[in-house]
């Protein structure tokens, strides 16, 4: 179903120009701390910092709020027992009052709160002192949700066709609920959505499960977030069938190219075409997986990574300039897990690269 959030309507323009941003949580002791980091380092397209060590933060809660069943103790899952399916409708009857009238979206069961997101807000409040070009927001994307949340039974809530249209309209909406209260500050917006388990296709835990399907899931949200003006990206932190997300409406392709490259280059023609089409690689450049990994590498051993791996996708049209102007550089994933000297250090080289690369191959 196509709602009127989900039509699409012409995103603020927004070329990266090899800019940097960053990926999700920093290991910081608060939101303010979390963005002082963020505007010292990457001051162009920051991000508003998720904190792990927050409960209410988690990746598998923090944008389900509002959903019908969602039990949050020792273990977290969804209870579909008892009167279920009568609270379940007016969460369905909410998602059609929005999806009609997009106005009513702002105050509705959708709205991400203060309380789960407390470095939103504080993003929002900074972005004028912060002076960006662009604001980087993201949600936890519906096959994540989906494979990481069980029911009161352990069943994969996937499997569950009301829980699966649950999560996926929700998360939906989640992310034009976003896209739209970061474009309050009339700056180019980009929601990525954040899908790790993605790294499971093709895997014996997901062998019945179609790519179709989950493309189909994932375009639920992009279409909402096009219908709210802002860019589409979806961020993987491993490797996975990239050619589903090539070949989709997605604006933005973030990937873990510290790792990953050699499995990604494989779409070459694919990538080509996606560039054509005007979308922007996230380059997760700089590694965040294991501590020695950082502490091996500098911003000299990353600008010349960056090089040899662009240098397999020049062709006559894709230069490295052209290139950069597609790409931006990243962490290959939150630094949420490293020690804060070490993701301090992410941050700077992610910053330092981007910074390099401009002034080598760009007019800036």
């Amino acid at each position: 179903m196509t709602s009127d959030l989900a039509r699409y309507s012409t995103p603020i323009p927004f070329r990266p120009d090899g800019r940097a941003t960053l990926i999700g949580s920093l290991p910081v002791a608060n939101h303010r701390q979390g963005l002082e980091l963020v505007r010292r380092h990457i001051p162009d397209i920051p991000l508003w910092p998720q904190l792990p060590g927050n409960p209410k933060e988690g990746m598998l809660v923090q944008f389900c709020e509002g959903f019908v069943g969602l039990h949050e103790g020792e273990r977290t899952y969804f209870d579909t027992s008892g009167d279920f399916d009568d609270r379940l409708l007016p969460f369905f009857e909410d998602f059609l009052a929005v999806s009609e009238d997009p106005a009513a979206l702002m105050n509705s069961r959708f709205a991400i709160s203060r309380e789960r997101a407390a470095g939103l807000y504080l993003l929002k409040e900074m972005s004028a002192e912060l002076a960006p070009v662009a604001l980087k927001g993201q949600v936890t994307g519906p096959f994540t949700l989906l494979t990481g949340l069980q029911d009161q039974d352990q069943r994969l809530s996937y499997y569950n066709p009301t829980l699966r249209e649950m999560v996926v309209q929700g998360v939906a909406m989640k992310c034009a609920w976003q896209a739209r209260f970061l474009r309050e500050t009339g700056l180019p917006v980009l929601i990525f959505i954040d899908e790790p388990a993605l790294a499971g296709l093709g895997s014996s835990s997901f062998i019945s499960i179609a790519s179709s399907d989950i493309a189909q899931d994932i375009d639920q949200a992009v279409q909402a977030i096009h219908g709210a003006g802002a860019l589409a990206g979806v961020h993987v932190c491993a490797n996975t069938e990239w050619e589903m997300l090539l070949t989709g409406n997605l604006d933005i392709i973030s990937f873990d190219a510290y790792e990953f490259f050699d499995r990604f280059v494989t779409c070459r023609d694919l990538i080509h075409t996606f560039l054509d089409r005007g979308g922007i690689i996230a380059w997760g450049l700089v590694p965040t997986g294991k501590s020695e990994l950082v502490e091996a590498e500098s911003t000299d051993s990353l600008v010349a990574r960056w090089e040899a791996q662009a240098a397999q996708l020049v062709s006559a049209r894709w230069t490295l300039p052209a290139l950069l102007g597609q790409t931006m550089i990243t962490p290959s994933c939150g630094t949420g897990s490293l020690p804060l000297d070490l993701a301090e250090k992410v941050l700077r080289m992610t910053g330092e690269v981007a910074a390099t690369l401009r002034s080598r191959y760009l007019s800036v």
